[in-house]
């Protein structure tokens, strides 16, 4: 006869076995549409460009090679692709910079909200996310009526006399950065605010009482316990900033291109499907090695401050 914990131990093999059953639809949808589009282009990146757009089933390496090298008309030497450095530079640095940015203006933002009573907080959150109630085309149009030529920015300096003539803003990296900047800043607020909150201000009073200075305070004591915060924030900006396509689009006026415009264009007019697809997995994997770092920077924080 089988004993007791024979008994358990089938009963819990039993009880594994249904969970993974009741599962296995979800999980297999998941899968599917996780891993299924991946896959297509993955494959799509290593074949052939047909001549009217879409693939011909023919294995060829030549989109990854034209990811930074470009091959002359008339003898196929290859030569450094300028135009997709300038795009992947371009992109990666106002990524970089819209999150500093973001990091500049959020969290002070999120230190005065977590300063605020308990109700004057919940307010200021609320302001916080009244932004993400509106489509992101919608904001993108109303960022390009205050900076371009006859905008409220233009318009109100000259009339102050500070300049004579319009400042163009509007088309340039500048123009991109202060969208996303705009766009992303409540992404980083609000995990810096989520740590800023849990923060015993105690420590910082103690901190004041031992003689250190404002400074002192916020690098010494505030920002290495708001520190996981910050670094959530950072991904969060960072990761939609260097794929940005909609606010590169209407405020760079196709003049200033970034790797999903550039992606877009492959996929279009371009007829490239392969060299589109070998540069989503390009900025795919940029993406990662960003997660990757943030992986390994929170569990070292986790370790100091465990």
């Amino acid at each position: 006869m089988a004993t007791a914990e024979q008994v358990a131990k089938e009963a819990e093999r039993r009880d594994i076995r249904t969970r993974w059953l009741l599962s296995a639809p979800a999980l297999i949808i998941i899968f599917l549409a996780a891993t299924g589009p991946l896959l297509i282009v993955l494959v799509y990146s290593v074949l052939t460009p047909g001549p009217y757009g879409d693939v011909k089933w023919q294995f060829s390496p030549e989109a990854w090679v034209s990811v930074v090298m470009e091959r002359d008309i008339f003898d196929d030497t290859l030569s450094l692709a300028a135009a997709h450095v300038t795009i992947f530079w371009r992109s990666i640095k106002l990524a970089v910079v819209t999150t500093i940015a973001t990091l500049a203006l959020g969290f002070p933002t999120a230190y005065f909200m977590a300063t605020r009573s308990e109700k004057t907080r919940d307010i200021w959150l609320f302001l916080i996310t009244i932004p993400f109630w509106t489509n992101l085309l919608i904001r993108t149009f109303a960022v390009l009526q205050i900076i371009r030529n006859e905008g409220i920015i233009n318009t109100v300096l000259i009339k102050l006399g500070v300049i004579s003539a319009p400042i163009q803003i509007l088309f340039t990296d500048t123009a991109i950065l202060i969208g996303m900047a705009y766009v992303y800043l409540p992404l980083m607020v609000l995990p810096i605010y989520a740590s800023m909150e849990k923060l015993d201000f105690r420590l910082v009073e103690a901190g004041y009482d031992l003689y250190a200075n404002r400074f002192q305070v916020l690098r010494r004591i505030i920002f290495p316990l708001v520190r996981p915060g910050v670094i959530a924030g950072s991904i969060l900006v960072f990761i939609p900033a260097i794929g940005a396509y909609v606010t590169p689009s209407v405020l760079g006026g196709g003049k200033n291109m970034m790797l999903s415009n550039l992606i877009e264009l492959q996929f279009g007019q371009g007829r490239n499907w392969p060299l589109g697809s070998a540069l989503s997995i390009t900025v795919m994997i940029i993406v990662m090695v960003a997660l990757l770092a943030y992986v390994r920077n929170a569990g070292r924080t986790e370790v100091r401050h465990g």
